[in-house]
């Protein structure tokens, strides 16, 4: 049976600086948020931190060589902002660069696409201690940092993405203070970090098509919940649609909030239930700058929730069903359409950019068994089912671009350490030892027969 997707569709998968490096310290790298956020006692679960996490700063050809294996086509990484610059700006550590250098020499020559976030959350300190997000010259200060490896890596680097889920580091990092840099901030703050993110992903991709040596290819990865109609009647499809784009109580978490700037340049119209004084005030020129053109949509997406119609029409929220399949961390709810629902919500909306699912995955508590082996049917079966849901919207000619499952291997899980585990690879914290799991074996089939066996 012939396969639906395209030709050109990316089988991969992901992973992040912080959360597999570790080497925290080590060849003049600088100290980021997170960095000192883990070393705070009770900010993480049983003191966990990255120091060591998968020691991929210095098993990197190892690890590559267990992505072949797999048969791996691409692979997303983040490069760590104060590792190449110590102080986020200024003085480069040339070590730091070189490891990426070679990173990514080693998956080229395993046959593997390199895909490069410039941000997953490790924010150099330096910064930060000078105001982070909240200070206007941060969109400089990230501009730079592009402009750096752009010029050191792309000549070999085609894929290109800005900002690893907003949306997450915002509410959490800076509103919510569970993850780094542990703030609580207040709505003018947290506006003003929100529009300085915008307008320094806007630099971002301005300083890569400038500075790269070879055309390439950019997008950013924000995350997002699918909206998922409980039937597939035209009302309930459209409440769906209505609510997956809405601006929530809790604006910073909206999809709109943070998507129509970048693909459709202008901020969604401030609901009149929304008593906020601070709704953005762009001056001359940022939303030019913010509204760069594209050549991809990512979407980090896990999970989500049924909606339908009302009574009136507006949308209505369904609870989760008591037992439903979940994994190990309470935000993870199995919902295989939720793919399906994604691609084609943000297609509608922002045009028709390749759809690049840019992590998905289901945490778990693998171990090793008797055997030797790591026995994980639940994640094939969820990564199977929520494949189905992006081969309807392959079937339905909605374009496509790449799946990067995550996480090529059990990591450090920010706040919840390591008590979890997302990888089709198992880690021996202690040993370091790498173990393939069943999950990893099966999706190498999948990618053997792109997709064809879904």
């Amino acid at each position: 049976m012939p396969s639906s997707f395209p030709k050109d569709f990316c089988w991969g998968a992901a992973a992040a600086a912080y959360q597999i490096e570790g080497a925290w310290n080590e060849d003049g790298k600088g100290p980021s948020v997170w960095d000192d956020f883990c070393h705070r006692p009770g900010k993480t679960y049983l003191g966990h931190t990255g120091d060591v996490a998968c020691d991929h700063y210095h098993r990197y050809r190892e690890d590559v060589d267990v992505m072949k294996q797999i048969g791996l086509q691409g692979y997303r990484f983040s490069v760590s902002w104060p590792r190449v610059i110590p102080k986020g700006t200024g003085a480069v550590n040339a070590k730091g660069l070189d490891f990426y250098s070679r990173l990514v020499d080693s998956l080229l020559e395993a046959g593997i696409q390199p895909w490069l976030t410039l941000f997953h959350w490790d924010y150099p300190l330096a910064l930060y201690q000078r105001g982070g997000w909240q200070n206007r010259e941060s969109v400089e200060w990230f501009g730079d940092y592009a402009t750096l490896l752009a010029k050191t890596l792309g000549d070999r680097v085609h894929h290109w993405m800005t900002f690893n889920e907003p949306t997450v580091f915002m509410n959490l990092g800076y509103q919510g203070g569970e993850h780094a840099p542990g703030d609580k901030l207040g709505n003018t703050a947290l506006w003003k970090s929100l529009h300085h993110i915008l307008m320094s992903h806007g630099k971002a991709v301005q300083a890569i098509r400038a500075s790269s040596p070879q055309p390439c290819k950019i997008g950013w990865a924000p995350n997002m919940g699918a909206t998922i109609p409980v039937t597939e009647s035209t009302a309930d499809i459209e409440a769906a649609r209505t609510s997956f784009f809405s601006v929530y109580e809790n604006p910073f978490w909206s999809v709109s909030i943070w998507n129509d700037p970048v693909f459709l340049g202008k901020y969604p119209e401030k609901p009149a239930a929304l008593a906020e004084d601070n709704w953005p005030q762009p001056e001359p020129g940022d939303m030019e700058l913010i509204h760069q053109p594209l050549d991809f949509i990512g979407c980090n997406c896990y999970s989500g929730g049924h909606v339908r119609a009302g009574k009136d029409g507006k949308p209505e929220s369904i609870p989760w069903k008591t037992g439903a399949p979940a994994g190990t961390l309470t935000w993870l709810t199995v919902m295989p359409e939720a793919l399906y629902w994604i691609a084609r919500f943000k297609s509608e909306r922002y045009g028709k950019l390749p759809f690049v699912v840019t992590e998905n995955g289901l945490c778990n508590v693998d171990w090793i068994a008797l055997d030797g082996k790591v026995h994980d049917p639940q994640r094939i079966d969820y990564v199977h089912r929520y494949l189905q849901g992006l081969k309807r919207a392959a079937d339905e000619a909605i374009p496509l671009g790449g799946y990067f499952y995550w996480s090529i291997f059990d990591n450090f899980e920010w706040a919840e350490g390591y008590k979890s585990r997302f990888g089709l690879v198992h880690v021996d914290y202690e040993t370091q030892k790498r173990t393939l799991k069943d999950s990893a074996y099966w999706y190498g089939e999948v990618i053997r027969s792109h997709g064809a066996n879904i």
